[in-house]
């Protein structure tokens, strides 16, 4: 199981990975704008070419932690623009993870399967806390 940080912005994640690499010496790995998604995940069909190049998903390393960003493309509560993802090995242990997570929760976006994740889903539980639970790619 892997922990990871994931900070969501509102159309300025591109100047914020800038600043964070510059600050932080970071290593950007994984850089996916809203145009780069899979048609089956994401229809890019309603949005402007300015929010076709938002960050749809990236990933750097900052010292030993792997973050997360991404922009979103519907307003985010007050906070909820930090998440904490769970990384597993099966979509099993995420569907069993979700269940129990579920009671009293608010799905932000229900169990799917994204080009970054065989299995995928974002809810924030009854205590407020916002968790992403997910596999590490779609093999």
């Amino acid at each position: 199981m892997i922990v990871t940080p994931n900070l969501h912005f509102q159309g300025n994640c591109q100047d914020a990975l800038k600043v964070y690499e510059k600050a932080f010496a970071g290593k950007l790995t994984v850089l996916l704008h809203y145009s780069d998604a899979n048609p089956s995940d994401f229809s890019t069909v309603h949005l402007s070419d300015k929010e076709k190049n938002f960050i749809y998903h990236a990933e750097m390393i900052i010292g030993d932690q792997r973050f997360m960003f991404s922009d979103a493309m519907d307003e985010i509560p007050q906070g909820q623009n930090l998440s904490i993802v769970i990384t597993f090995d099966t979509a099993e242990e995420v569907k069993n993870a979700y269940k129990a997570l579920s009671e009293g929760s608010s799905v932000i976006y229900p169990l799917t399967e994204t080009t970054y994740s065989s299995c995928f889903v974002s809810l924030v539980d009854k205590f407020g806390i916002r968790w992403e639970l997910m596999t590490e790619d779609n093999s």
